[in-house]
């Protein structure tokens, strides 16, 4: 794989952005590449494909159509992400990127080397994936860069893998095999409201991890919405993808400009929600900016959906935010859900809406576990067993949600 050092020349090879009306002529060349993620142990790549696009970001905005597609401007009306912490588990964030100065928090890194600031395999994946949830622009009234999702929000980078052309990645396969895990505790442990998790391994051999399954279930019984990319792996079998698979994590699937399902985009029982993942503006340690693609993008897109859900009714519980986002999606499949899109493509703003008619929960005991052909509950399960208590508690407040939801939909119909 090639780094650009720069803005397109006439001897790099280009390829148009699709929809450049209006876009200023230096920023419609455009170079493909592959970011692919590599973490240590079972993580493997999750593809993220770029091109430069103009250095100084000038009418990047106008070209945000995921923005518009998940309705985050009407959301902006009762929050922009403010009081919010987003744990970027990833690569690194810059944080003196223009777009995000002042919104990175003091992280963590938990492999402990490879690339460093300045250093071509640094931190390009994890920016992309902070910019895409909390990026602010930059100059006079936000006119350069790129806007996320919750700009209000705060990132709390936790260092769990290594870019795929890092040098040192194949010694962070071998020594750091539990630094998801453990980044995903620290997250929770450390302040997150929210973990994004735009990684993943949708290899043949893709299994559960009972140390990252138990993670997981420290992270939602904390409190702590979880979001993962549900893999790139919609060209080559669909495989499962972990740690999109485990019980009571949002699992994202992408969706172009159209609201198509993204060829890339991986098909399972476990999608919950679907977001923009196709053709997307990200920021890089660079200064440039670069479309990218692949559910790690639509896994940001929701990621700072939750941020907005969990600034406007911060009681709720991780399970009423999923429940939440799930029911109140748009351009929802036939029969309700698909493994391509789950129940639809996020909306903000609905989701916000119709979290102000739900009540509170407590936390549930346990996460309950898929069935048994899938994967038993992590070693971290405290429920001895199935509570079906807990579940009962759970399936009333999502027949709550719903019937809120559909009680909704009813009084919008009647007003149009």
């Amino acid at each position: 794989m090639d780094r650009l050092a720069g803005p397109p020349t006439a001897d790099t090879p280009s390829h148009t952005l699709s929809g450049n009306r209006g876009y200023p002529a230096a920023a419609r060349g455009v170079v493909r590449r592959t970011a692919a993620l590599l973490a240590a142990a079972a993580l493997v790549t999750v593809p993220l494909t770029a091109g430069t696009a103009h250095a100084a970001g000038e009418g990047l905005q106008e070209r945000q159509w995921g923005l518009a597609t998940v309705n985050v401007r009407e959301a902006w009306e009762t929050t922009r992400g403010e009081g919010v912490t987003v744990a970027v588990l990833d690569t690194g964030v810059d944080a003196t990127h223009p777009d995000l100065t002042g919104s990175v928090l003091e992280g963590k890194d938990l492999v402990g080397f490879g690339a460093q600031r300045g250093d071509p395999a640094w931190a390009r994946h994890g920016t992309a994936m902070a910019g895409v949830i909390a990026g602010h622009g930059h100059d006079t009234g936000d006119a350069h860069g790129v806007l996320g999702v919750a700009p209000g929000a705060k990132i709390l980078p936790v260092r769990v893998l290594l870019e795929e052309d890092d040098d040192a990645r194949d010694e962070a396969r071998r020594t750091r095999g539990d630094a998801l895990a453990e980044g995903i505790r620290w997250a929770a442990d450390n302040g997150a409201d929210v973990i994004n998790l735009s990684l993943g391994d949708d290899s043949d051999s893709a299994h559960p991890d009972p140390q990252q399954d138990a993670a997981v279930r420290h992270a939602l019984r904390k409190g702590v919405v979880v979001v993962a990319s549900a893999g790139n792996d919609g060209k080559d079998g669909d495989h499962v993808s972990y740690p999109a698979a485990y019980p009571g994590v949002i699992a994202v699937t992408a969706v172009d400009e159209n609201g198509r399902r993204a060829d890339f985009s991986t098909r399972r029982w476990y999608a919950t929600v679907a977001a923009p993942g196709d053709d997307v503006i990200i920021t890089e340690p660079d200064r440039l900016y670069y479309e990218g693609w692949g559910t790690s993008v639509a896994a940001a897109f929701v990621s700072g959906a939750a941020a907005l859900v969990t600034a406007a009714h911060p009681d709720l519980t991780p399970a009423q935010v999923r429940q939440l986002l799930a029911d109140t999606a748009q351009n929802t499949p036939p029969g309700g859900r698909s493994d391509a899109l789950g129940t639809g493509v996020v909306d903000a703003a609905a989701a916000i809406e119709m979290g102000a008619t739900v009540r509170p929960q407590s936390l549930e005991k346990g996460v309950q576990p898929y069935p048994e052909r899938y994967f038993g509950a992590g070693p971290d399960d405290t429920s001895g067993g199935f509570d079906w208590l807990a579940l009962t508690g759970a399936a009333c407040g999502a027949l709550l949600i719903a019937g809120a939801v559909a009680l909704q939909r009813g009084a919008r119909s009647r007003t149009h």
